[in-house]
């Protein structure tokens, strides 16, 4: 159970989560893999709408080319080896590369690996967090992992009505 202090006289809440709590959910193709929300506002109150959370992606996962037109992006990879494309520049990921992408610049990320690539993003504003419960499927301690399994037909108006930016579904 997460530990959540309201916000008191000095005017902030505090959240700690065990490795095993947060927001979980299996991921569908082409990742993969799996996503933890671990700070959004709809888990504890902020003043700075934030999201933070890890995916893993299995080897031969990725993350398709997109864009987020009103959000920023760090992702710190944790383990694992991959690529990131970013603006159609090839970079090599390893353990303790951080990448930081702006506002309407294209990123993809590839496990080329042997082992799971796992990595923490954190975005601002939030938002992606309600895409990966939209196209995901919740995942619970000892359940069986589902995947491969199909994104949802409609995950175009998804992706419109999160943080993706237009044109985004044409890759």
């Amino acid at each position: 159970m997460p530990i959540i202090t309201a916000a008191d006289e000095n005017g902030g809440a505090t959240m700690v989560l065990s490795p095993r709590e947060g927001d979980n959910h299996w991921q569908p193709e082409p990742a993969n893999g799996y996503i933890s929300v671990r700070v959004a506002p709809k888990l504890i109150d902020m003043e700075h709408p934030i999201g933070l959370g890890t995916q893993t992606l299995p080897p031969g996962g990725f993350v398709r080319e997109h864009a987020h037109d009103q959000n920023e992006e760090v992702l710190h990879f944790i383990s694992g080896t991959g690529t990131a494309i970013v603006d159609g520049v090839e970079h090599a990921i390893t353990p303790g590369t951080t990448i930081f992408v702006g506002k309407n610049r294209r990123h993809k990320f590839i496990n080329t690996g042997s082992v799971e690539l796992h990595w923490m993003w954190l975005i601002v504003p939030n938002g992606l967090e309600d895409f990966f419960e939209a196209i995901g499927r919740r995942k619970v301690e000892g359940g069986e992992d589902p995947t491969p399994f199909p994104r949802p037909e409609n995950v175009l108006e998804i992706e419109r009505r999160t943080v993706f930016a237009a044109g985004s579904e044409k890759v």
